[in-house]
């Protein structure tokens, strides 16, 4: 239930007192507790907001992280702490925000007077001043956490809640200048139970009968410890704060990482830490987060502007392992469609029929899903009466036979029309673009594509939305396409029009391939980053590169959030030793490469006109996809990356999940053509497993005693070119 604090007091109107009575008292003794490894074994506590015993400050807390608002003369944060490892990554008091507004700059809440910017201590606070200028709190409100996007739960999730469970805090800001009456800030706070994640954003609400122009809106500013001391350096050669991960929803450039896509995150020097230990004050260790290029948006009467959700992410390790871990237990939490994974076969089809014959494939062997690949004959983009009825009839089809369906269609990285494509802001000219020349969004022929996509989804009640080519972050200096004003507002506006794009998807089941990190607004699914050509390489080579794709691909994404390859035919060149066709000739390294990826939970997209071509080939494909079904809620669980293939020895991965009976899941590979027996170690410490553990191997059942490290060492005998799996309980 929502609690309304009005005139900085519940339920009560008195403007300049800021009581929390409502609130329950923090227990500060809490936090000596003994606290249990989140990412084995479920944390009690839940997130709340409450109230220090002194009434001066807001606490938001899970028992994993700790954020404390001091409230008056004006919010600001005075605490920030990772209660599973007492770190305190707080070294100064910041304002809460910043936006520019008509080319000036304000703070959004704020303290100032702080000498030593090294630390900060508590009893320095009270000694701490506002600033007439900046934007103070009148209200706050808490609540329960709200979904966004507003996900249509369907069949195949793992997930059974959402929204997830936890509190949220939000802190309306006005200001006292005339040249900004009317202007509304809300500050908004979501923290999650059981995991250390703050999600925060702000909006700006314009109440006036004027517009203002809104040139930036950094929506969080944080004065961090530093990583490590240097006394020459750079921003860009010194180590960034590790004890936080930061993401947003504000990220592209097809990069298959969010690391490289992000276009938020800005770590910066600090002018007022004058104990440095950096000579010229260049030590990064104040984050801000804002978009570079947006949203330069003129707000008009009555318009709300919402900024990107900055996910902040406490972390307690360097180990790059437990810090994937910890990223992709987030996605599970803010992005739970993420965990859906239907099987899917990638058809290049020619013609009606063969799409029938490829869907009673689909049910013959188990698969799930049916997608027209690039270069099939259904074209989305198509929404003629005749076409229309023609793919309404074939998804009945499918819908029938229980199988999903989807099209495969491409936005960016093609050229429209002078009209219509991307103005160079440099030439004047179209081009210039991510990839050269491309449609603006804003376009003419931008808008009619979204609402040709929509409709021709809703009109034929397709299920799967494979969209190529996603706005890659493409400004545009067109002073005349609808969507958009010009160059200031271009980037922003087409980004709000390729998100509501996909937030019209997952809000209504559709599911989402694209190959740009749109997953906090509603994707599904992205490549594992990989060569196309290398698909026209011999098989052996495509078996040894995919289990390094897919290695390396999974460090920070699920196996759910990622697609592979497999060329039935060619595929970008090569000849009859990189396909698989005629499948019957190679079922061998079809089955190797089907295990491959289903056994790492990664679905990869099986190109071709079919499935099998004989009935041992529809064999040997039902019994892969009946091992993964299985197995399917240990395969789609956390990966621990055992070793990286190379070639020379054993390669392999396994999963973990220490709520499930089968609690890991083991895959070896053996790339050489002599049988190998190594004795190798199995980490089941996320397994849940502390002094012993049961492997089943081939209906044979061995019990190992685990060391220090909860390692099981494990003799295995692997045979040439070949695997083997085993399960632990």
């Amino acid at each position: 239930m929502k609690k309304i604090i009005t005139g900085l007091l519940f339920v009560v109107h008195m403007p300049g007192v800021f009581g929390q009575q409502g609130l329950p008292v923090y227990d500060a003794g809490k936090e000596k507790s003994i606290i249990p490894d989140w990412l084995v074994k479920a944390i009690k506590e839940k997130a709340a907001v409450y109230r220090s015993a002194d009434s001066k400050d807001i606490v938001l807390s899970n028992g994993l992280v700790k954020r404390v608002f001091r409230i008056k003369p004006n919010i600001a944060c005075i605490d920030y702490k990772n209660l599973a490892n007492g770190q305190q990554l707080l070294r100064a008091v910041k304002a809460e925000a910043r936006i520019t507004i008509d080319g000036k700059a304000y703070n959004i809440g704020g303290l100032y007077g702080q000498q030593e910017n090294a630390y900060l201590l508590p009893e320095w606070v009270d000694g701490l001043k506002d600033e007439n200028n900046d934007f103070h709190c009148t209200s706050f409100t808490t609540d329960s956490i709200i979904a966004n996007p507003a996900w249509k739960h369907t069949a195949g999730a793992l997930q059974k809640t959402f929204p997830s469970k936890g509190a949220k805090l939000d802190f309306t800001y006005e200001s006292s200048l005339p040249q900004l009456t009317g202007l509304r800030v809300i500050v908004h706070y979501e923290l999650y139970d059981g995991i250390p994640l703050i999600v925060k954003w702000l909006s700006v609400e314009n109440q006036s009968n004027r517009s203002y122009k809104l040139n930036r809106a950094i929506n969080e500013i944080l004065a961090f410890t530093e990583e490590e001391s240097a006394v020459v350096g750079t921003p860009e050669q010194m180590k960034k704060q590790h004890g936080i991960y930061v993401e947003t929803n504000y990220a592209f450039n097809n990069a298959m990482r969010y690391d490289i896509s992000d276009q938020t995150t800005h770590w910066k020097a600090d002018s007022n830490y004058t104990s440095q230990v950096n000579y010229n004050y260049q030590t990064p260790c104040l984050l801000e987060v804002y978009t570079e290029k947006a949203p330069g948006i003129d707000l008009q009467p009555g318009e709300k502007f919402g900024s990107v959700r900055t996910h902040e992410l406490l972390m307690d390790s360097y180990d790059r392992e437990r810090r994937g871990l910890a990223i992709r237990r987030m996605y599970g939490t803010v992005a739970p469609w993420t965990k859906k994974n239907p099987v899917f076969m990638h058809l290049v089809s020619k013609n009606d029929e063969e799409v029938k014959t490829a869907i009673d494939q689909c049910v013959a062997t188990g698969y799930e899903a049916l997608i027209l690949s690039f270069g099939s004959h259904c074209n989305m983009e198509d929404t003629a009466a005749a076409n229309i009825q023609k793919w309404k009839d074939l998804a009945g089809y499918a819908h029938t036979r229980n199988i999903l369906i989807g099209s495969y269609s491409l936005f960016s990285s093609r050229r429209i029309s002078d009209e219509d494509d991307v103005i160079d802001p440099v030439t004047g000219k179209p081009g210039g673009a991510f990839f050269g020349n491309a449609p603006c969004y804003g376009s003419k022929w931008g808008l009619a594509y979204l609402e040709k996509i929509k409709y021709f989804i809703s009109h034929t009640g397709f299920n799967i939305f494979e969209n190529d080519g996603p706005y890659p972050g493409d400004v545009c200096a067109s002073a005349t396409h609808p969507g958009h004003k010009g160059l200031d507002d271009s980037q922003w506006r087409q980004m709000e029009l390729q998100k509501s794009l996909y937030h019209w998807c997952n809000e209504n089941g559709v599911y989402v391939n694209a190959p740009d990190w749109y997953f906090l607004d509603g994707t599904n699914k992205i490549a594992l980053g990989y060569r196309e050509v290398n698909f026209s390489l011999p098989r052996d080579q495509q078996k040894i590169l995919n289990r390094q794709n897919i290695f390396d691909g999974t460090w920070e994404k699920t196996p759910s959030m990622s697609w592979g390859f497999v060329p039935l035919t060619r595929y970008q060149g090569g000849g009859p030793e990189a396909v698989l066709e005629p499948l019957n000739e190679h079922l061998a390294d079809y089955k190797q490469l089907m295990m491959q990826y289903y056994g790492a939970g990664v679905q990869a997209c099986y190109r071709g006109p079919r499935l099998y071509d004989t009935d041992k080939t529809r064999q040997t494909v039902a019994a892969v996809i009946a091992w993964y079904k299985k197995y399917f809620d240990i395969l789609n669980a956390d990966i621990i990356h055992l070793r990286r293939a190379d070639g020379r020895d054993w390669d392999g991965w396994m999963h973990v999940n220490a709520d499930l009976a089968n609690k890991a899941l083991v895959m070896i590979f053996n790339p050489l053509k002599q049988s190998i027996t190594r004795t190798i170690d199995v980490p089941l410490y996320y397994a849940g497993l502390t002094t012993k553990a049961r492997l089943i191997q081939d209906g044979r059942a061995m019990e190992y005693p685990l060391d220090r490290n909860y390692n099981a060492h494990v003799k295995i005998t692997v045979p040439p070119e070949g695997y083997i799996w085993f399960v632990v309980q």
